[in-house]
């Protein structure tokens, strides 16, 4: 009975094990380390009301759809070497009323725009609208699964977190 039941484990384990069909298609060729890799983008861009206070910038290729865009406005400098930058969307009060740098993303492009509830923007000195410095980070969606916290609103905190080389920005015109 022993020597009958063995037999017909043997048998049934050869019986259950599966075929295996044709390999399927190759997937896309990620990065050599097996890392997604953020990317940044700089752009320097001028608004007035023949572009409707705003810059559309072209993403190519194309984000994924769990990506996640962060723009950052190059505040100041304290010297050629140390940029100051702000996370956007940032206010900056005036006498004349409040200034929004402000921006929205799709898979696609993404919109810099200048806006304000109380403020003639045709009217605001060129500081403010000409040649302003954009840092465009895009931060892979696969990030928050296993991320550790981090302060987005701080420009280095985020190129460390996620291992940009800032030698390789890509500079758009």
């Amino acid at each position: 009975m022993k020597k009958i039941l063995l037999l017909l484990t043997v048998v049934a384990a050869f019986a259950f094990q599966g075929c295996e069909g044709p390999e399927g298609p190759q997937g896309p060729q990620g990065p050599s380390d097996g890392n997604t890799i953020s990317e940044v983008f700089e752009v320097t861009r001028s608004f007035n009301a023949g572009n409707n206070f705003g810059s559309i910038v072209p993403l190519n290729p194309q984000i994924y759809a769990s990506d996640v865009v962060l723009v950052y406005l190059l505040w100041d400098t304290v010297n050629p070497t140390t940029p100051i930058w702000r996370l956007m969307p940032q206010t900056v009060q005036l006498s004349e009323g409040d200034l929004l740098y402000n921006f929205d993303f799709t898979r696609s492009d993404v919109n810099i725009f200048l806006s304000s509830a109380d403020l003639d923007l045709n009217m605001l000195a060129p500081q403010w609208t000409q040649n302003q410095t954009f840092r465009i980070v895009i931060v892979p969606g696969y990030f928050s699964k296993n991320a550790q916290p981090v302060d987005y609103s701080d420009y280095n905190a985020v190129i460390k977190a996620y291992n940009i080389d800032e030698s390789k920005i890509k500079v758009l015109k």
